[in-house]
């Protein structure tokens, strides 16, 4: 029971921290640089996640983990002969090395500035001048804030004060995300790997934390340049491609090592498209009025299709039928992810406004434009 309350607990910690950090950034960013700090958050994300492969690997030492059997058509149970040191103490070396970094954040966010545009919105307007005098320079400070205001008539609107697409297209971002079937192969990618023959899954699973992290800077070194809706549609594309390839492996007999690269081809695109991207968009695609209330939709929206994907993708993934045996559930779900990325392309290229270079402001009057036709 304690252990499902202090769960509880730290899954409240962490879908405040994705849904105020990306917000936070885009609003104290300049507009040139909006885009990539954003994207640095996805990194910081992916490369805190390889840290962790390293911590759990360094806290398990000698240990091994244990052996995991099938016992039933959907029952597991540990093998007695396997070492229960992992499930007895090391889950709890694991949990508490989260302690120190929480600590860290927790101390470094005192000295964090307040968001100018939150000061402008509750007619704080010295301490917001402040605030931006000291990231863009007092000339450009004064235009900033004269923006902000000519944009803000109230503290906050109704939040279909702007139509429902802009709810809509944001809400979307976040279910193509996670519909797309990342979080399932990240949270399952030992077990993948290890279906598809490969001697040590968890090189393979290290190496795509690598592969991660490079494209991811691929991102953060051209989302200023190419723009937000490129890197979405291509990214989808390749995603796509990689998904459908793995569909095709378990339909016909190929070297073990396509699948393999096919699921490296379809994590590397979503890396420098839907994971960091869709978080700036999220970031800067509302107006001012409604950012905050609309971000928390939109990622409450993220963590429920985070949830659907990773519950549903073993029992996809297991599903057998006939002759195919379970490469039928193995085809199923990669080809249902990759008409997936398909749909997320068109939707992007008929429904997501580019934001490249707008300011916050300019997005508020974009929505009201679209809203009053």
């Amino acid at each position: 029971m304690a252990f499902n309350v202090y769960r509880i607990i730290g899954g409240v910690g962490v879908g405040l921290a994705s849904a105020i950090c990306p917000m936070y950034i885009a609003e104290v960013a300049p507009s040139n640089l909006r885009g990539t700090l954003v994207s640095w958050n996805q990194f910081a994300i992916i490369f805190g996640q390889l840290v962790v492969y390293f911590v759990n690997f360094l806290i398990l030492g000698e240990h091994t983990n244990p052996v995991i059997e099938k016992i039933g058509e959907t029952l597991y149970a540990v093998h007695p002969s396997s070492d229960l040191w992992t499930i007895s103490t090391g889950w709890r070396y694991m949990f508490g090395s989260e302690a120190y970094v929480a600590a860290v954040f927790t101390i470094l966010v005192c000295f964090v500035p307040e968001s100018p545009r939150y000061l402008a919105l509750n007619g704080n307007d010295s301490r917001a001048l402040t605030i931006l005098s000291r990231i863009n320079g007092k000339k450009a400070a004064d235009a900033i804030l004269s923006q902000i205001k000519e944009t803000v008539t109230v503290k906050s609107e109704r939040l279909f004060s702007f139509g429902i697409m802009v709810i809509f297209v944001g809400v979307m971002l976040s279910v193509f995300q996670q519909a797309v079937g990342i979080n399932a192969v990240l949270y399952y990618a030992p077990r993948i790997f290890d279906s598809m023959g490969m001697g040590n899954p968890m090189v393979q699973t290290v190496i795509m934390g690598i592969v991660n992290i490079v494209f991811t800077l691929v991102a953060v070194f051209t989302v200023e340049k190419l723009g937000r809706k490129p890197l979405l549609i291509w990214g989808s594309i390749g995603m796509a491609i990689g998904a459908l390839g793995v569909a095709l492996s378990n339909i016909v007999e190929v070297n073990p090592l396509v699948p393999v690269v096919c699921i490296m081809v379809y994590s590397a695109s979503f890396m420098f498209s839907w994971g960091p991207i869709c978080w700036v968009l999220i970031s800067e695609i509302f107006p001012n009025t409604i950012r905050s209330a609309a971000v928390a939709i939109a990622v409450a929206f993220q963590w429920i299709f985070n949830f659907i994907v990773s519950s549903t993708f073993v029992p996809m993934y297991n599903m057998s039928l006939g002759s195919m045996g379970d490469k039928f559930g193995h085809m199923f779900a990669y080809a249902l992810y990759g008409l997936i990325c398909i749909v997320a392309a068109w939707f992007v290229y008929r429904l997501v406004p580019e934001t490249k270079g707008k300011t916050l402001e300019d997005m508020t009057a974009l929505w009201r434009k679209k809203s009053s036709k």
